[in-house]
């Protein structure tokens, strides 16, 4: 939404060259094949675009195999975020060090998870020239009434943050950080892939937002490109581990095929490595949302929350 809310004021636009922004990014270089070392390198054939980094495009990003080469860097070097530890790194940093990285596939190619939107945010920053957490504040979270948004959490509030816990394949728990831990200080990089703190509350007021045709916050343009699927059926395979069949919008995904009681085509949403699931509807006029506090083991949705949503897609 903060990407489309700055090409709603004609300060992105869609086919624009991130490298506009982000000179660092000028100049790519793409593994040869999605296997290639590090080394085995081509130029990339055109430059990433605000729509590739939208679409998650822009060839940076987790494919089916998470033994890539390519894909070692992404999370050594520049921590893309995935509810572990947060980056050390600052914005400018965090670009630098992505400059170095060759892509998995060249810009436009192919759908790859995570890091378009951890790019998002740098971009955002940038072309708003204020940080990240501040845009996000005064464009979307103030005009909604989103009280109890933000990367961390003062400590007033804070007997009201869960701890976290990561999950075990065998669906044991273990403890991860307190409410006094990570998240009540701001980060050094505020990560437009996650790292939010939020309510049930705050996250309807911004599903229904998007219901209404983004008010005052979006054009409904925006909302439609937002919630419109923009891949190809070649440019969904190398992401179907996350996709499971559907499309992707810009920064969320899209239902296409009614695989499931809840796939309603055209129903949008995520579901966050974190514990967290929200969605949105149009053809029943319905937003659901699920926090917990237990990260997912994988990318396959647990049996929980395979309940939850046919529990909601039934009532």
């Amino acid at each position: 939404a903060a990407v489309l809310a700055l090409v709603d004021d004609g300060v992105l636009t869609l086919d624009a060259p991130i490298a506009r922004w982000l000179p660092e990014l000028a100049s790519l270089k793409v593994v040869r094949t999605p296997a290639s070392e590090l080394d085995d390198v081509v130029p990339a054939v055109r430059p990433v675009t605000v729509e590739d980094v939208l679409s998650s495009r822009s060839g940076w990003g987790f494919g089916a195999d998470f033994t890539a080469p390519a894909l070692q860097p992404l999370f050594a070097d520049v921590a893309v975020y995935n509810g572990g530890p947060r980056s050390p790194l600052s914005p400018d940093e965090w670009v630098a060090a992505l400059a170095g990285i060759p892509l998995l596939r060249q810009p436009g190619e192919a759908f790859l998870y995570n890091a378009s939107s951890d790019l998002q945010g740098v971009l955002v920053a940038r072309a708003a020239g204020r940080g990240l957490p501040e845009f996000l504040a005064e464009r979307i979270f103030e005009p909604l009434g989103m009280k109890d948004t933000a990367f961390a959490v003062p400590a007033s509030e804070r007997d009201r943050l869960t701890p976290y816990y990561l999950t075990a394949p065998d669906g044991t728990h273990t403890f991860a950080d307190a409410a006094d831990g990570a998240w009540s200080t701001p980060p050094a990089f505020a990560s437009g892939a996650g790292g939010l703190v939020s309510t049930v509350a705050d996250w309807h007021a911004f599903g229904r937002m998007l219901l209404a045709g983004g008010g005052t916050v979006l054009s409904p343009e925006s909302v439609r490109l937002m919630t419109t699927d923009h891949l190809t059926a070649d440019q969904r395979d190398e992401g179907d581990l996350f996709l499971q069949g559907q499309g992707w919008g810009y920064g969320g995904s899209v239902d296409v095929t009614a695989t499931e009681p809840w796939n309603t085509p055209g129903r949008y949403g995520w579901v966050g490595g974190t514990g967290t699931a929200a969605h949105i509807d149009p053809s029943t006029d319905t937003v659901t949302v699920l926090f917990t506090p237990c990260g997912l083991p994988g990318p396959a949705f647990p049996t929980w929350m395979r309940d939850f949503w046919t529990y909601a897609a039934t009532v």
